[in-house]
């Protein structure tokens, strides 16, 4: 468990009552990595959702390596060479790992440390569970997540621009 206080510093989590807050904190554990560490990747399955406090997170998808011969073989079983094209970078007081929250929960895209970190896993199945019994506290919940998917299908949007001018 957390402290509730940590969470109320972050305007993600702006609007929730004390009570919301503690829910969340309970479920919540507190985590350092190094710089380089995968979360997690495009298409795993998802059981947290992240909050990052000191450090920044580049939100990345895979695509086939530039002037790398790849089989047939190997787009079918999926060990294509790949290389991560950085869709957003996010840091203090962002979340990722939203994908957790939607069944089912598998990640649209990775999340890579580009820099030391320190986060908040929310344990996912258990903050279902709470939404589950408070429906007002998940819906709020939702809507908060929903303007976070908005704003990663524009940097998407912008990147993929970007790719393109290239």
């Amino acid at each position: 468990m957390i402290s509730p206080e940590l969470l109320r510093r972050y305007p993600f989590f702006g609007g929730l009552s004390h009570d919301q807050l503690v829910e969340l904190a309970k479920v919540g554990s507190e985590e350092a990595v190094d710089a380089g560490h995968y979360f997690f990747h495009e298409r795993d399955e998802l059981d947290h959702l992240y909050l990052i406090l000191e450090g920044a997170v580049a939100v990345v998808i895979e695509i086939p390596a530039e002037n790398t011969h790849q089989s047939v073989a190997d787009q079918y079983n999926r060990q294509l060479h790949t290389t991560d094209v950085v869709i957003s970078a996010i840091g203090p007081g962002e979340v990722f790992g939203i994908s957790a929250l939607i069944p089912p929960p598998v990640a649209s895209a990775g999340a890579k440390a580009t820099t030391p970190c320190r986060v908040v896993a929310f344990n996912s199945s258990e903050l279902l569970q709470t939404f589950a019994q408070d429906c007002a506290f998940g819906y709020v919940m939702t809507q908060k997540i929903a303007r976070v998917f908005r704003e990663r299908l524009h940097d998407m949007r912008i990147e993929s621009l970007a790719q393109v001018a290239r």
